[in-house]
């Protein structure tokens, strides 16, 4: 008989050892970055597309690099403090990156980053748990799809699957009450994320914030200058 692949023994001792040599590299090319590109920003990420995000890392590829992810690793690459910094004042650029942060090392200035940035903002439909920017709420009566006609009788039992009071009337669908699909600033539930799909409305839009940065030496100040960390 096969040997079932439940059976198979991981050894913890090997998964630590790839996770420490994966920071190890991580760090490494963190800190080879930092020698290579004239700038490093700190950003903020809001609903990550990984479709935009990878064809926003492809336009820029030759004048910048991203990293995003594990914070932590980030940070000591950096240095966590004027002990362990890998420049004069980057601690402080380090301390920003947290929650759903990364850094971009460039040769762009900002303003251009800012637009090559801009340009990859995608609305999309929010997931589960994202924070709803908007309420919205399908009153009783004939249940219209996203196009302004009405929504396809085969739909009703997804419709009422998801928490809609619906009954299918000589093949239309109606709604017999008002239902709110989500609040604003409330989380949108599992079955709000599937009701927005279905009606059409995109309440997520993906895009990147510049938090702040670090100007190189050799590019806004003499080698002997102290650097600051520019808050933008």
């Amino acid at each position: 008989m096969p040997k079932s692949r439940r059976d198979k023994v991981i050894s913890l001792t090997q998964t630590k050892k790839k996770d420490r040599e994966w920071k190890g590299g991580l760090i490494e090319q963190i800190r080879e970055a930092l020698e290579t590109y004239q700038s490093v920003f700190v950003f903020r990420c809001t609903n990550l597309r990984n479709n935009a995000f990878k064809e926003l890392k492809a336009e820029l590829s030759e004048t910048s690099r991203f990293f995003m992810g594990s914070n932590k690793v980030i940070q000591v690459a950096l240095g966590k403090g004027p002990e362990d910094e890998q420049r004069d004042g980057l601690h402080q650029l380090s301390e920003h990156v947290r929650g759903h942060a990364g850094v971009v090392f460039t040769d762009l200035t900002k303003d251009d980053l800012d637009a090559a940035m801009a340009k990859y903002e995608v609305s999309d439909y929010a997931r589960t748990g994202t924070v709803a920017t908007d309420t919205i709420l399908i009153e009783s009566g004939p249940v219209h799809g996203p196009h302004g006609g009405l929504m396809e009788h085969t739909m009703e039992p997804t419709l009422r699957k998801n928490g809609m009071p619906t009954k299918l009337n000589r093949g239309v669908i109606e709604l017999l009450a008002d239902h709110t699909l989500c609040r604003e600033g409330d989380h949108v539930s599992p079955q709000g994320a599937i009701l927005l799909r279905l009606f059409g409305h995109e309440l997520a839009t993906f895009k990147l914030d510049l938090l702040c940065g670090w100007p190189s030496a050799r590019l806004c100040f003499p080698l002997f200058t102290r650097v600051f960390v520019s808050t933008i």
